[in-house]
């Protein structure tokens, strides 16, 4: 797969053809249903849990923060949403797309039960989540390519 992601004088020049910025908005859609149902499991990985042992203490953390960790996360999916169809974007949107993408390969990530051995992954094209697996294959490529753009 070509670069679709690197830096020039004007920005991080995005090149992706429509497929694929219609898959990134149909996955910030589809993020966001998520994120406003708030009832799935995979969601406690976007946000973290500061007091394991100390039950009242966590409730507290939960109170005060998991608003605003939620509205962070909203903003990311909004940036990468109305800017899946630039040509280019300035340091300030790529680390929306940056954010965004992270929160979506988290949940995903979570959802496939990824380790870092990686044995979990399909062995055939058969097997239901092999397409999971190449959306999070993707964002991971996205999400590294963006990486390498922004510190170059």
């Amino acid at each position: 797969m070509s670069k679709r992601l690197r830096r020039t004088r004007k920005g991080i020049k995005v090149d992706l053809p429509p497929e694929e910025r219609e898959l990134l908005r149909s996955v910030v859609s589809q993020m966001r249903e998520v994120l406003a149902e708030g009832d799935d499991p995979a969601l406690d990985r976007l946000y973290p849990v500061a007091y394991p042992k100390d039950e009242e203490r966590e409730a507290e953390w939960k109170a005060l923060i998991r608003a605003e960790l939620g509205d962070h996360h909203a903003a990311a999916l909004a940036a990468l949403e109305e800017t899946a169809d630039a040509e280019s974007l300035d340091e300030e949107q790529a680390n929306a797309w940056l954010r965004a993408l992270n929160q979506l390969r988290l949940l995903l990530g979570t959802r496939l039960d990824v380790t870092e051995e990686g044995d979990e992954r399909p062995m055939s094209d058969d097997d239901p989540r092999a397409a999971t697996f190449a959306l999070y294959d993707y964002l991971a490529f996205l999400q590294d390519q963006l990486v390498d753009a922004l510190a170059s």
